[in-house]
């Protein structure tokens, strides 16, 4: 028998050098896998597999927003949480908001890795397996 995957981040943004500068920051300093997509509908596609625990998805990206992608997300992954990322005003989109029970986080960019990382932790599901900073970050 298979051991059960980890739980995982998942970061879905368009901006490919961001999303894997990102991916590479959180990996580098938390205690979770990461795996970053530039295409939603791929991520959409390989989200069971991975287990995440959080997605982290930007809000506009060709083919489906961020709110389109929570909303087809959200069956697939009824454990997860899931944390939006824009640079944009998302005030006329505060309702669509509040009817996405699984959307826990709202992120304004700029923001460093740590921001995020704290919010990761923050709305993390199951307790018994929310990631940890590694100890050579400690002092940082």
């Amino acid at each position: 028998m298979n051991p059960p995957i980890p739980r995982s981040i998942v970061l879905v943004d368009d901006e490919r050098s961001y999303a894997d500068l990102l991916t590479q920051m959180l990996a580098d300093n938390l205690s979770a896998p990461v795996h970053a997509f530039a295409r939603p509908k791929e991520a959409l596609a390989r989200l069971p597999a991975l287990n995440p625990g959080v997605v982290v998805t930007d809000y506009y990206m060709p083919d489906l927003n961020g709110l389109d992608f929570i909303h087809q997300a959200t069956p697939l992954l009824p454990l997860a949480a899931f944390v939006i990322i824009t640079g944009h005003n998302l005030s006329a989109e505060q309702g669509r908001m509040a009817r996405l029970p699984a959307l826990k986080a709202f992120l304004p960019k700029p923001f460093g890795w740590r921001r995020l990382s704290e919010e990761i932790i923050r709305v993390w599901p199951v307790p018994e397996s929310v990631p940890v900073y590694r100890a050579d970050i400690a002092s940082l």
